[in-house]
């Protein structure tokens, strides 16, 4: 098997394959959302992870760095974009681009693509004035557009929704391949065959373009490489040494003009093509001039080795363990009464509901301001609250997450409603409770006794909620 993986693939067991892998699993650690097929939405997904990892992989447990600001920018919240953008400043003066070359789960998928042995098309001008283009993508679909939504107080996460592949890759095939998302399937429509269409060309051209989304396409790439000169960590070149030769250029598979430019990954395999050994890390140790035998220098690395291995293993199976006891309970078909706050125009009321005790047949929609589809159905929700305003309650409960902005749409197009309008605090306890998975919109139907007798994970139309409240009614 080893003669064959290096053979077909060429995989060796460098230290950065063997970083990025670890970076992999240790950031898609809920190995039982695998499993499941449901998203974990724990605490850690406040906290951005430093590389392009889909928040709707079901085994992911921080939450993406682009989608994350994206979020921040549409809603409009100061808090959150201090926080979400004091993040990814800590990254970038850190670590630059090189978390692309290190850490990034989706790079490391590419990487892997172009081991597959076919005819490769090499860097060139070309490829060069390509390259410009993810810093397009980064001002335009990252930062305008959201900020364009902020007049309509509509989270639009535009990178994500129109053209991430690792969110399709990791989330929505991720979710879809799972058995028990298989009604997911209903929701399929133009949107994602559009963006599977793209997973599959960035597939087939990672074979052939060594990183062809990192370097043309990725708005992290972009923002990270804006810091590559300053950043504390990367690779360096002594000038006093260099001859100029340009090999560590023409051996280097990204389009860089320099090392550690703009383009650099920081991957560091130039530093071993360099004649006169100008390249170097930042921040390395200078060697010490005392002679070491080299017994007791070999003796050293495998003491260190052998301790970091042990350290990132127990990191990792604490981790494992954790996310499997942190991960959602089983749903029952009748719970314990929630209470949710009611949420107006002018913010959260104060006041409270709980949906399990109106002694009537209860609507339950879970959707977003940031979610189209939950955007679209929301009227056919409010026509039934008003037709069957006596027997039916119709409570629409917003995400926790940038709940900020529901207040604004709530007082612009649902001033006046027979609706209840909620919000779940509680880390979406409530959702998930209900059996939520992690995908919006999501509809319940509770009978009066507080039992759930119908579940929706799609949009829904008028009638599809007429007919459920007309069978409830008539039984």
């Amino acid at each position: 098997m080893k003669n064959f993986l290096l053979k077909i693939w060429g995989l060796r067991p460098t230290k950065r394959r063997l970083v990025q892998l670890y970076a992999a699993l240790l950031f898609n650690v809920n190995f039982q959302g695998f499993y499941t097929g449901k998203i974990y939405q724990g605490n850690t997904k406040l906290v951005c992870m430093p590389g392009l990892n889909c928040y709707s992989c079901p085994g992911a447990v921080t939450a993406c760095p682009i989608g994350s600001l994206q979020g921040a920018i549409s809603s409009g919240n100061k808090n959150t974009l201090f926080y979400i953008g004091g993040i990814l400043l800590l990254y970038c003066i850190l670590f630059g681009r090189m978390i692309c070359g290190w850490v990034c789960p989706f790079g490391l998928i590419q990487e892997l693509l172009y081991k597959i042995k076919t005819p490769k098309i090499k860097k060139s001008a070309f490829t060069r004035i390509l390259s410009y283009l993810k810093y397009f993508v980064l001002a335009f679909f990252v930062i305008i557009v959201p900020i364009m939504y902020l007049s309509k107080d509509t989270v639009f996460p535009a990178f994500c929704k129109f053209i991430c592949p690792a969110g399709t890759l990791e989330g929505g095939i991720g979710l879809l391949s799972n058995p028990a998302n298989a009604h997911y399937l209903e929701m399929i429509g133009p949107l994602f065959t559009w963006k599977f269409l793209l997973l599959v060309s960035t597939i087939v051209g990672s074979v052939f373009i060594f990183r062809i989304f990192c370097r043309f396409v990725c708005p992290l790439g972009a923002l990270y490489g804006l810091f590559n000169r300053i950043s504390v960590f990367g690779v360096k070149v002594d000038t006093n040494k260099c001859t100029y030769c340009n090999k560590c250029i023409e051996h280097c598979k990204l389009d860089i003009k320099k090392i550690g430019d703009a383009e650099c990954i920081g991957c560091g395999e130039c530093i071993g093509v360099c004649p006169t050994k100008a390249i170097n890390w930042k921040c390395a140790r200078n060697k010490s001039n005392t002679p070491v035998s080299d017994t007791k220098n070999k003796t050293a690395k495998i003491v260190t080795k052998a301790v970091i291995a042990v350290l990132l293993s127990v990191l990792l199976i604490g981790a494992a363990v954790f996310y499997y006891f942190d991960g959602p309970e089983k749903n029952s078909n009748q719970i314990e009464g929630t209470q949710l706050s009611i949420l107006t125009g002018d913010g959260v009321s104060g006041d409270v509901i709980t949906p399990e005790a109106t002694g009537k047949i209860t609507i339950v929609n879970f959707w977003g301001t940031w979610c189209g589809p939950c955007v679209k159905e929301l009227p056919y929700f409010d026509q039934i609250a008003t037709d069957y305003k006596d027997s039916v309650t119709v409570i629409a409960v917003h995400t926790y997450m940038v709940s900020d902005t529901a207040p604004a749409y709530i007082s612009e197009y649902y001033p006046e409603t027979d609706m209840i309008f909620a919000v779940d605090f509680e880390n979406e306890a409530y959702y998930n409770d209900q059996g939520g998975r992690g995908t919006y919109p999501y509809t319940v139907i509770l009978n009066e006794n507080g039992e759930v007798v119908e579940s929706f994970v799609k949009a829904l139309e008028y009638d599809d909620l007429k007919e459920v409240v007309e069978q409830e009614l008539n039984n």
